[in-house]
């Protein structure tokens, strides 16, 4: 219930589908701008959820679903003093794509997945959410999570599958910078190096060019980069003091704290509930 206690994160993850599930309340948490490589569906279940998602400013009232996008650019914090609760599901963009597929009767996807809206009033699809997040939080058995998951991959197939992207395509001097950004995240790369592998005349210009198109500075998108790959490392095992120097960052404690400003949870506790392996140095 809004309107007092404290923030709390509860976080599962469905190993079979890879699928994500977190349902928070906040009150004076406040996310970072940050992006997934996830499809991202949710639901506020009670008070206001304010956040910023391509170039707007949302506020979402309970029933209200969230659709976004790989790489939608957003933060979050409460729209009023009583806070929020939400529930989300980060979706494998290939597992969906391959379960929509399945539901269409087709071998392959083909379809384009595009979100017109980040906000939608969709009664049937906030309830399914509901229901998947916590038949993954504490199934009732094996079936009933896959068949609360299968109607989320229905529903949206039903309303989004197939919808034309109206996306437009970033500049050629930002696309090359955000490639390179892309397959060095894990080198100590500086602006000069970008501008030379990105072609730009200068770092200004450079910058004025990513942030147009991405939403972000380069070294914002960088970091964030750097996260992504992080949840992908720690999911897989890694400690975060092997994460933190494999991707640049200054130290352990750097990563925790990027990684909880984006998130919500520190890497470790990210790890354990990813892998079950327990992170006595929890950070």
């Amino acid at each position: 219930m809004t309107g007092h206690g404290e923030d709390w994160l509860d976080f599962a993850r469905d190993a079979q589908s890879g699928t994500e599930a977190v349902r928070a309340q906040f009150h004076s948490h406040a996310y970072d701008p940050h992006f997934h490589d996830q499809v991202l569906v949710g639901v506020t279940e009670a008070g206001v959820q304010q956040f910023r998602c391509r170039r707007q400013l949302h506020r979402s009232t309970p029933g209200r679903v969230i659709l976004m996008e790989p790489g939608d650019v957003h933060d979050g914090e409460a729209g009023a003093p009583s806070g929020f609760v939400y529930a989300m599901l980060y979706f494998d963009p290939a597992w969906l794509r391959q379960n929509a597929a399945l539901y269409a009767g087709r071998a392959e996807s083909d379809g384009v997945w595009h979100f017109p809206q980040t906000l939608a009033d969709d009664p049937a699809l906030a309830a399914a959410i509901a229901a998947a997040y916590r038949q993954i939080a504490q199934p009732d058995s094996r079936m009933a999570r896959e068949a609360a998951l299968d109607q989320v991959v229905a529903l949206l197939s039903q309303r989004f599958l197939g919808a034309a992207t109206q996306r437009e395509t970033a500049p050629r001097l930002a696309q090359r910078a955000k490639d390179a950004i892309d397959a060095l995240c894990e080198q100590d790369i500086g602006l000069q190096d970008l501008v030379a592998l990105a072609g730009a005349a200068d770092r200004f210009r450079l910058h004025r060019a990513f942030k147009a198109a991405y939403g972000l500075p380069p070294h914002a998108y960088l970091v964030q980069r750097r996260l992504s790959r992080a949840r992908q490392w720690l999911a897989k095992g890694m400690t975060p003091a092997e994460v933190a120097a494999g991707l640049s960052f200054a130290d352990q404690s750097h990563l925790g704290r990027w990684f909880k400003r984006a998130y919500g949870m520190t890497p470790a506790a990210y790890r354990a509930a990813c892998t079950n392996l327990p992170d006595a140095r929890l950070a």
